[in-house]
């Protein structure tokens, strides 16, 4: 039985409830797992657990800068434990940027980071328009409209792979 600690850092709430599928199998296979966003797992003392995934969202092309200083403190026990990391993003809707080696964000990731994950994936992100404030609003759609997403503001537009994500947190657990 494993001790894991899976940290998320999300702007609206969608990396968070990958990360809840992710406890909720690894649960279900055994492990003992503790979600935390990524401010509270600061005080949590990460070397108590055996296995840690690092999640994470992007939001106009960029993880919050806080990962990097989070990932940059802690790159030596992350890469003393058993590891994964993974992005959600709303560029991986598009089939061919939907794996680490040809997601940009994920490439972006391992070359800005101090820490080489054991384990990597992509996940497509959500847009949900109308919990956005008025500026997100107009510049997701702008966005959308440039790389043919969704601009109708009054819905809600889920990609996320849930078998993948299940696929990723089996895969996971047997590490």
């Amino acid at each position: 039985m494993s001790n894991t600690l899976v940290i998320y850092s999300t702007v609206d709430g969608q990396t968070k409830a990958i990360c809840e599928q992710v406890r909720k199998i690894n649960q279900e296979l055994g492990a003992t797992v503790t979600l935390a966003s990524l401010d509270e797992a600061e005080s949590l003392g990460l070397a108590q657990f055996d296995k840690i995934l690092v999640a994470a969202s992007i939001r106009y092309g960029k993880h919050r800068p806080e990962l990097y200083q989070f990932i940059n403190r802690h790159h030596a026990v992350l890469d003393a434990k058993k590891n994964a990391f993974f992005t959600v993003n709303v560029v991986a809707r598009k089939p061919e940027k939907n794996t680490p080696e040809t997601n940009p964000y994920v490439k972006k990731f391992l070359a800005l980071s101090l820490w080489q994950p054991q384990q990597l994936a992509v996940f497509a992100g959500k847009i949900d328009y109308p919990k956005y404030r008025l500026f997100d609003k107009t510049m997701i759609r702008f966005i959308m409209w440039m790389t043919k997403g969704p601009t109708d503001t009054s819905g809600t537009f889920e990609f996320t792979d849930w078998n993948k994500v299940d696929e990723f947190a089996r895969a996971f657990a047997e590490r």
